[in-house]
């Protein structure tokens, strides 16, 4: 990965935020992204391998795994991230265009020319709209995964005995998750940090209309 070109992103995004944005990229990065990344990864890594049922029947573990874990949550996290960090970009693509705008603008009319952009940085006209549907996109993103979560996963919690009598099973088996206390915490974790996220997007949006 390219770190500078990562850095450089982060501060085009601190750049063009709000205070509230900035606390909620901080929040991000920190407790989310590094949190997945050093620690949740590598309590997932080893759900299928590790999640053992009491029967010798070929398959049957396979079949109850898919059954009770449809998609990993490190994956459903994954995802979460991805779309959730992409609107930020958005904003950045949006003042480049500006300032691209402005320096052609410039360079057609000379120094002397009228701006069309003062500020190209400026939460004004359409960079407004870019900005605030950015917030509406990154809660409703994160709605989405608590619903999905929630819904695959009741109560957000892992149980540590399930009970599966899918077929190739002979019978109703016990099957044991892997670490489910570990695993219940950094849901929990993220589930909350998620909550604040969501939470800082609507007051940012309700900052910027009231301001606007």
């Amino acid at each position: 990965m390219n770190w500078d070109l990562f850095e450089g992103l982060l501060s085009g995004v601190n750049k063009y935020s709000t205070a509230f944005g900035r606390i909620w990229l901080s929040l991000v990065f920190i407790f989310r992204l590094l949190v997945y990344v050093v620690a949740a990864e590598r309590v997932w890594s080893d759900d299928h391998k590790d999640f053992d049922c009491n029967t010798r029947q070929p398959g049957c573990t396979n079949v109850c795994f898919d059954h009770f874990f449809p998609v990993s949550h490190i994956r459903l996290w994954a995802l979460q991230l991805i779309l959730v960090t992409c609107p930020s970009l958005l904003v950045i693509m949006h003042v480049a265009y500006r300032e691209a705008k402005e320096q052609r603008h410039r360079a057609a009319g000379g120094d002397d020319g009228r701006c069309l952009y003062p500020n190209p940085g400026k939460k004004h006209g359409g960079l407004w709209w870019t900005y605030m549907l950015s917030l509406v996109f990154k809660a409703g993103v994160d709605m989405v995964f608590l619903y999905i979560f929630y819904h695959l996963y009741r109560n957000y919690t892992l149980p540590r005995l399930v009970k599966c009598e899918l077929s190739p099973c002979p019978n109703m088996v016990d099957c044991f998750i892997s670490r489910p206390t570990e695993k219940n915490i950094f849901t929990l974790f993220m589930v909350v940090t998620t909550c604040i996220c969501i939470l800082l997007s609507l007051i940012e949006a309700t900052y910027l209309i009231g301001k606007r």
